[in-house]
């Protein structure tokens, strides 16, 4: 190359270099991507219930003010009612995928499941799918359910104790019914009423769907000669099984049965996400798995 030619070459290539350096410099890069939430949920359609989920992504979207947060639902009957509702209802492989299409290179999963029963090691499974798929997510992490370790558990025995009624008086029971499964899991119900009892006798947790069901539960406040009992849910929600199976006028819910015993019944029809100290218990789990992938403390 002829000395000519060579400043005006090596000043040509410089400018490019500095041009696709500001590029690089101003603009995120494909690999960099978006980090993103994805909150899931059984679901319900009850207006009532809708109080836990708005509280759920109130708090935190307070914690985790810079990211995305989006919605899945493990219940195929609860989202085709959202459907027939005009309202978008995705299952957590859709919602996967669609924010994986929208760029979204680092999901975080949290179950708001309560226990780890069947929807949450199927909601596992989907998670698993993509941990090693080539394309765009990079990473993903599940974390959850509410009652995952024995840290978690001791959290929510607090919780427990911070949301009864100030007007329970001590001899009054707290009856607290769960969802419940026929799942090894169902086990974390008896586990939290045992710790919760070594400080209360009185407060109990019983399932709809699981063991102990309201006769077990009957007998011990029988036998605490308990007159008048507190019945909350002890699930996220006061949906369907709040509202009909504890606290409905059918003969078979627990409010009917207990009733029937001559004990004095007193429904709070609120799901537990409603109340702040549950919901941060799975703020700490979604800023753990965070912490352990590297990403920034927010």
């Amino acid at each position: 190359m002829g000395k000519g030619l060579f400043k005006p070459v090596l000043m040509l290539l410089i400018l490019i270099f500095a041009a696709v350096a500001t590029v690089q410099a101003g603009s995120p890069q494909p690999e960099d991507g978006k980090t993103g939430i994805l909150l899931v949920t059984f679901g319900t359609t009850f207006p009532e219930a809708q109080a836990a989920f708005d509280n759920i992504e109130k708090e935190i979207k307070a914690a985790f003010a810079n990211t995305t947060i989006q919605w899945a639902y493990t219940s195929e009957m609860i989202r085709d009612k959202m459907a027939q509702q005009g309202k978008t209802a995705h299952s957590p492989l859709q919602a996967i995928e669609e924010m994986s299409s929208q760029g979204f290179t680092r999901i975080f999963v949290q179950s708001l499941h309560t226990i780890a029963g069947y929807e949450y090691h199927d909601l596992v499974k989907t998670v698993r799918k993509f941990e090693h798929r080539p394309g765009g997510v990079k990473k993903i992490a599940i974390s959850g359910p509410l009652l995952s370790s024995p840290e978690d558990m001791a959290k929510a025995a607090r919780a427990v104790r911070e949301i009864i009624p100030e007007d329970r008086a001590s001899h009054e029971a707290v009856v607290l019914p769960g969802h419940g499964t026929h799942h090894p899991s169902n086990a974390a119900y008896p586990a939290l009423m045992w710790r919760l009892q070594r400080d209360d006798k009185n407060i109990f947790i019983g399932t709809v769907e699981g063991y102990p069901g309201p006769e077990e539960i009957l007998a011990q406040l029988e036998k605490n000669n308990i007159s008048t009992a507190w019945l909350m849910p002890f699930m996220s929600v006061a949906g369907d099984h709040a509202r009909n199976d504890m606290a409905g006028d059918g003969d078979d819910s627990w409010k009917s049965v207990f009733e029937a015993a001559g004990i004095e019944c007193k429904p709070v029809l609120k799901g537990f996400a409603e109340y702040d100290p549950f919901v941060h218990i799975w703020v700490s789990q979604l800023q753990t798995a965070m912490d352990q992938s590297g990403s920034v403390k927010f």
